[in-house]
């Protein structure tokens, strides 16, 4: 017989802009590193210079992409409410058969 499953953690929301920057941040020095051992790099792993440039890419565009995910998950929320006065068809946006005059 199965255990009662027990109830969700509350969801903890802190700013995820922060190990956006770190991690970009992180990149950022071994690209450094990369770019100060010059020479030293063999030629077979050169590749990681690029591999770093992604990682701040990336990084960058995390980090300006979470506000505005957070913005628009808040206007999700609150926007049914609004919208439930133009009616069900176009509150949902969907259009059914029966629903057509």
């Amino acid at each position: 017989m199965r255990k009662p499953r027990q109830p969700d953690p509350e969801v903890h929301e802190s700013d995820y802009r922060v190990p956006a920057a770190i991690g970009t941040l992180a990149w950022t020095v071994a690209l450094v590193v990369l770019i100060a051992m010059g020479d030293g790099i063999p030629d077979s792993e050169r590749w990681w210079i690029g591999v770093c440039l992604t990682g701040i890419a990336l990084g960058v565009f995390g980090f300006l992409y979470i506000p505005r995910l957070f913005r628009d998950r808040a206007g999700a929320e609150s926007g049914p409410e609004a919208s439930d006065t133009a009616g069900p068809a176009t509150a949902t946006g969907t259009d059914t058969a029966a629903e057509r005059p």
